[in-house]
């Protein structure tokens, strides 16, 4: 048995829900949002989430059991620092104020991980199906760099309706903060569940 196209959209357009939020929080609250972060957001979000499941797909069951029991955490940690930064930069006294590009270096890495960690158990599920894996990660890539792109649009909105920076600020990093909770709490959920 294989996934048909359809499926994979539909799981690519699941997984994308993170980036999704994640590029809607930065974009609604990040002054002067170009084109450039824009487009790192998208081709790393895009990138990370195509290369997680050809990572699962070519390390079979090995890198599952391994990472499986701690991947909820290690998403949820990333996710809490970078809000928690978000939360204590929309504090700081404003002619201080500088708020650091999440678009940039180890944050941009970390965001992009945690986004698409969840996409390690699909790459395993493709592998047990015998899915044509390039296939599955270029649509999974595409479709959440157009996803991340659509949540980037929707944080634009959003900032415009926007009049003070740290109503914004310290509510994306609370988003943040709330997408790591979820992860941990669907993990513990579906740990019952077994």
């Amino acid at each position: 048995m294989t996934f048909s196209y359809t499926y994979i959209i539909i799981i690519a357009a699941c997984l994308a829900m993170d980036a999704f939020a994640v590029a809607m929080t930065i974009a609604m609250t990040l002054p002067k949002f170009t084109c450039r972060h824009g487009f790192r957001l998208i081709w790393h979000f895009g990138l990370f989430q195509a290369l997680m499941p050809a990572l699962s797909w070519f390390s079979g069951n090995t890198i599952r059991n391994y990472i499986s029991a701690y991947d909820h955490w290690v998403a949820f940690i990333l996710l809490s620092i970078v809000g928690i930064r978000m939360i204590i930069d929309a504090f700081k006294e404003e002619k201080n104020y500088q708020t650091k590009d999440p678009t940039r270096g180890f944050t941009l890495v970390a965001l992009a991980t945690a986004t698409s960690i969840d996409a390690l158990a699909v790459g395993f599920t493709f592998s047990l199906l015998k899915t044509n894996i390039l296939t599955a990660c270029l649509m999974i890539g595409v479709i959440t760099a157009a996803i991340t792109g659509l949540g980037i649009l929707l944080g634009l909105m959003l900032q415009r309706v926007q009049l003070l920076k740290k109503i914004t600020s310290t509510l994306g990093g609370a988003l943040l903060i709330a997408i790591g909770t979820k992860i941990l709490w669907e993990h513990h959920v579906f740990d019952v569940l077994k």
